[in-house]
Formats: structure tokens, C-alpha cells, sequence
């Protein structure tokens, strides 16, 4: 630990936490309704000022980032974000992993991805929610607990006053009036603040995120669009982990402050190059933790990435069984033991890398 907090000192990186990065990766990986829910904040951006951290360590710790890299280069099916899905006596089919960000490096797909996308009959998204965001809202507001507490809980009773300190500080900086979200859950709170100014400014702006320019995209070429969760469903998953770990990730993560560019380029670094399975060896290798987060994480991972796996992949087959779809999720979702491609695979079907 004191090797990794002296490299972030040599190579000028941000002092994270790595529970506040894993926030933001998630947001941006796995959650396709938290940044509709998130509204329209800080409108106004000066530019994208994020650091690409696999830059620093080369320039610093080149054995590091090798570390990093092998460790990518190890998770099952970590390398890729388009696989060919195919099953005897049925069309093939298409996963392509995506970011939930409107940036242009991440909206333009590859040649690759956008011939199976042209080719494809059926779009498949995490949750067709986040193309009517009124009538996802109204939706949710059946369901009020999963946005807001209920009861005489508020976000400030939750927290030490050093926490709340801190919260408050740095929604005012922000523009966010403490009182005005004081009822609000963390995780809700989380979504408005975990994406640096200049993507908030592009949402506003009216530039989609990858999904719904996918959606909009498929629905004006006479595409029939599905989805395989809803914003409810997303939600309860969140509400399902402790709260504690919810309110130390708000904490850490409003830390963060402009530090969140630094992550979030990082990210779209390894999101081109397709190595998928290098996000969580550089967050884990690369930023301060303690070892008291483990259990947090574990819960997290179980919660939020392997049993909403298992879901996407049950409710996705007998869409697939029709052939010809594109089913584009947060890229997170593809790699590992537990991950899509190995799911479709335990599932009978073929599933080979198909970004060239």
C-alpha cells in the first residue's frame, strides 16, 4: 500500500479512493439509468481537462503498468468489445459493449461494430427506460423509496459531521443547495456528481449517450428495440447493497472533484483499445484503499455486475433465438468468468471476438 501511495505521489496522479473511481466506473459501465435520472447539472463546461493515468505510469512506473496490463491481458475474455453470438439453426447475433457517455471518441462506433449493427434486425439495450425519461420518472415515482427516503431518514443523519462536512462543501461547489437533496438517496446523489462538467454540459447540450444514440439510431431505420431491464430493476439492485457502502462511495466520490476528468478519460483510453479487462487491475493496482472496502466490493460485484449478468443472459436468449440482434450493454458487463460472453457460451452458443 505505501509502494502505491508513493507512485501516485511520483507521477502526479490523483490521491483516489479507489471506492470513489469504482463509483464512477460503475455509473459509466454498468448503470443505464443513472445519468438520465441525474437532470440537467453544472450546464456549463470549460472542456474535458482529464489526464490519461496509463500515460503517467509509463512515464513512471513502467513495471507497474505492466503488472496492470498482464493482469488485463489474464481476464477471461477481457480483450474485445464486439463478439459473434451464433447457435446452430439460428441467425447469428451480435454483443457489442458500450460506455454510457455521450463523448464522440465513444459514440462513433468502429467499422466493424457498425456493419453488424446496419446488418442487425433487433437492438437490444440494458432498459428502453431511458428513452422516455418523463415516463421513466413517473414510473419510478411508483416506487419512491428506490430515489428517496421515506421515513425521517436524511443523508445527513447517515453521516459523521466530517462527512457531511465534506458532502456539503462540495455539493455548494457544485451548485447543489445541501438542503435540496437531503432526502435524497446516495446512490441517486451519486449519479448527479459522478461525470465531470464538459459530459454533463454534451448531455444537456442534447448529445445522447451511446445506448440512446443506438436506440434513436435503430428506431429511425425501422429497428425493433428492446431491453432487458427496467429503471426499476436497476435501482433495486442499488438499494440491495448496505447503505453504509453507499454513503462512504457518495463521500469519496464528491472528493474526487475535478479529479473525476482524470478517471474518466482513463477509461475511455482502455474503452478504445477494447481492453475491458484491464479496468479493474488499474483501479485496484493503481489507487489508495484499505482493506476494510473488500467486503464492500465483494457485495457489489454480486449485487451489481454477476446476478444482473445472469438476468441480461436469460432474458436475452430468446431474443437471440430470433437472430439478427444487436445487443449493446455497458462494457462491463462482457468480461470475466461471470461475464456475458462466457454466460452466452455456457448457454450452447459460439462466441468469438469479431472487432476486426
Amino acid at each position: 500500500m505505501k509502494r502505491i501511495v508513493a507512485l501516485a505521489d511520483r507521477a502526479s496522479l490523483p490521491a483516489l479512493k479507489l471506492l470513489a473511481a469504482l463509483n464512477v466506473l460503475f455509473f459509466i459501465l454498468f448503470f443505464a439509468v443513472a445519468f438520465l435520472v441525474a437532470g440537467k447539472v453544472h450546464a456549463e463546461s470549460p472542456g474535458c481537462k482529464g489526464k490519461d493515468m496509463l500515460a503517467e505510469l509509463a512515464a513512471s512506473d513502467p513495471a507497474l503498468l505492466g503488472k496492470i496490463e498482464a493482469e488485463g491481458k489474464a481476464t477471461l475474455n477481457g480483450e474485445g468489445l464486439l463478439w459473434k453470438l451464433e447457435k446452430p439453426g439460428q441467425k447469428p447475433s451480435w454483443l457489442y459493449g458500450t460506455m454510457h457517455v455521450a463523448d464522440p471518441r465513444v459514440t462513433a462506433l468502429e467499422p466493424a461494430a457498425t456493419k453488424a449493427f446496419d446488418a442487425s434486425h433487433t437492438l437490444v439495450i440494458e432498459t428502453t427506460d431511458v428513452l422516455d425519461q418523463q415516463a421513466m420518472l413517473a414510473s419510478l415515482m411508483k416506487q419512491p423509496e428506490l430515489m428517496m427516503f421515506t421515513d425521517n431518514t436524511t443523508l445527513a443523519s447517515l453521516m459523521t459531521p466530517d462527512e457531511a462536512k465534506t458532502v456539503n462543501a462540495a455539493l455548494q461547489a457544485r451548485g447543489i443547495p445541501p438542503a435540496s437533496v437531503t432526502k435524497m438517496k446516495p446512490w441517486m446523489l451519486s449519479a448527479m456528481i459522478a461525470l465531470p462538467a464538459c459530459e454533463l454540459a454534451r448531455k444537456t447540450g442534447g448529445a445522447p449517450v451511446l445506448d440512446v444514440l443506438l436506440a434513436q439510431q435503430a428506431k429511425a431505420a425501422g429497428k425493433e428495440v428492446k431491453g432487458l431491464e427496467t429503471a426499476a430493476d436497476q435501482l433495486s439492485a442499488m438499494a440491495s447493497l448496505p447503505m453504509e457502502f453507499h454513503i462512504k462511495g457518495l463521500v469519496e466520490t464528491l472528493k474526487l472533484g475535478d479529479r473525476m476528468d482524470d478517471i474518466i478519460e482513463t477509461m475511455i483510453v482502455i474503452y478504445r483499445r477494447g481492453d475491458t479487462g484491464m479496468f479493474w487491475p488499474l483501479f485496484r493496482n493503481a489507487l489508495p484503499s484499505s482493506a476494510s472496502d473488500e467486503s464492500g466490493y465483494a457485495a457489489f460485484e454480486e449485487a451489481m455486475v454477476t446476478t444482473r449478468n445472469k438476468t441480461m443472459a436469460e432474458r436475452a436468449d430468446p431474443i437471440l433465438a430470433q437472430g439478427d440482434a444487436f445487443l449493446a450493454v455497458g462494457a462491463m458487463h462482457l468480461p470475466g468468468p461471470d461475464g456475458l460472453v462466457e454466460l452466452f457460451r455456457k448457454a450452447g452458443y459460439t462466441v468469438t471476438s469479431a472487432d476486426r
